[in-house]
C-alpha cells in the first residue's frame, strides 16, 4: 500500500525502511532533510514539506505520524489536518497520551478524516524483529491499515486492534507502566547481587537466569547486554528520566481507584534517582534525632 511517513527519528527511519522491504510505497518527511534523504536511499520517495508529501500522496491517503508526543505531534496533526481530504486517514504511532488521542480523533472526524491511535513498542530493535502494535480506531479504518501492520508486525499476533480511537494508547500506556515495574524490579534485584558477600559475576547471573528461568525476558537480555559492556555500569550515572506514559499509568489508577502500588513505586524511584541530597531524608533525620537523639550526618560549615 501507499502511505506517506512523518518523522524519522530511531524508531521512524526503522519502520520506514521495514515498509520498503514488506513492498509498501512510502514518501517520507523528516523536519530536518538530512534524515528524508537518508531514507531515499533506502527506496523512499522524499518530501521536503508537508504539504509536499500531502501531494505526492495519492486520494484516499493514510499518513502516519511517528514524532514526539505533546506540541511535536499537536501541531503535525493540525497542519494535516488543513491539508487532508474526507477520506483521508491519519495514523498516530508516538506515545501520546490516550485522552487527546480522543480528541483528535473527534477533531479530524468532524473533517471526515479518519484517525488511528497505534501504540508502538519494539523500539530501535523492531526493524529486525518487528513491532508490538496496539491500535485504535473504527473497524474500517483498521482494515485499510492492516497490510502495512502487517508488515511492521513480527507476525500475525503482533498487532491487535483494541477498540475504538483512544484504545490503543490507552493499551500502550499501561504496557508502558508495567515496564516501569518490571525495569525497577530488575534493578533493585541486581543491586542487592551486588552488595553480596560473594564475588558474584552480575553479567553471568544475567545470562544465566534468560536460560528458561522465569524471570527471563527481553528487558533481562538487554540488562546483559549492558553488563558484557560494563559489569559494574561505572561508566553510567544513576540518574532516570521518564517520559510521560508512568505518570499516566499512575493517574489512571488513582481516577479509577485500581491500586498499583508497584507501578506507583517504580516511578517514584525515578524521581529519587535525580535527588543528590533529598529535603524529605533531612526531614528522616531531623525527626530521629529531635525524638530520640539519633546521631546525624551533617554538611560542612563553609
Amino acid at each position: 500500500m501507499e502511505i506517506g511517513f512523518v518523522g524519522l527519528g530511531r524508531m521512524g527511519a526503522n519502520m520506514v525502511e521495514r515498509l520498503l522491504r514488506g513492498k509498501h510505497s512510502v514518501v517520507a518527511f523528516n523536519r530536518s532533510p538530512e534524515k528524508t534523504r537518508e531514507i531515499m536511499k533506502h527506496g523512499a520517495e522524499g518530501a521536503f514539506a508537508l504539504h509536499e508529501l500531502v501531494s505526492k500522496l495519492s486520494a484516499p491517503r493514510v499518513v502516519w505520524v511517528m514524532v514526539p508526543a505533546g506540541d511535536a505531534t499537536e501541531a503535525t496533526i493540525n497542519d494535516l489536518a488543513a491539508l487532508l481530504s474526507p477520506g483521508d486517514i491519519v495514523v498516530d504511532g508516538g506515545n501520546a497520551r490516550y485522552t487527546d488521542s480522543l480528541r483528535r480523533g473527534e477533531t479530524l472526524a468532524k473533517k471526515g478524516i479518519g484517525f488511528m491511535d497505534a501504540g508502538t513498542s519494539g523500539g530501535v530493535w523492531g526493524l529486525e524483529k518487528g513491532y508490538c502494535l496496539m491500535v485504535g480506531g473504527a473497524p474500517e479504518v483498521f482494515q485499510r491499515l492492516e497490510p502495512a501492520l502487517k508488515t511492521l508486525a513480527p507476525n500475525a499476533e503482533g498487532y491487535l486492534h483494541a477498540g475504538p480511537v483512544g484504545a490503543g494508547h490507552f493499551t500502550k500506556m499501561v504496557h508502558n507502566g508495567i515496564e516501569y515495574a518490571l525495569m525497577q524490579g530488575y534493578a533493585e534485584g541486581f543491586e542487592i547481587l551486588r552488595a553480596a558477600p560473594f564475588p558474584l559475576n552480575l553479567h553471568a547471573t544475567a545470562q544465566l537466569w534468560n536460560q528458561s528461568s522465569v524471570v527471563r525476558s527481553w528487558l533481562l537480555e538487554l540488562l546483559e547486554r549492558a553488563l558484557s559492556k560494563d559489569g559494574d555500569l561505572t561508566g553510567l550515572k544513576g540518574y532516570v528520566d521518564d517520559s510521560g506514559e508512568g505518570r499516566w499509568t499512575v493517574e489512571q489508577a488513582i481516577q479509577t481507584a485500581v491500586p498499583a502500588p508497584t507501578i506507583a513505586l517504580s516511578l517514584f524511584a525515578r524521581f529519587a534517582s535525580r535527588q543528590d541530597d533529598s529535603f524529605a531524608a533531612k526531614v528522616l533525620a531531623a525527626l530521629r534525632n529531635e525524638f530520640g537523639g539519633h546521631a546525624v550526618k551533617t554538611h560542612p560549615q563553609p
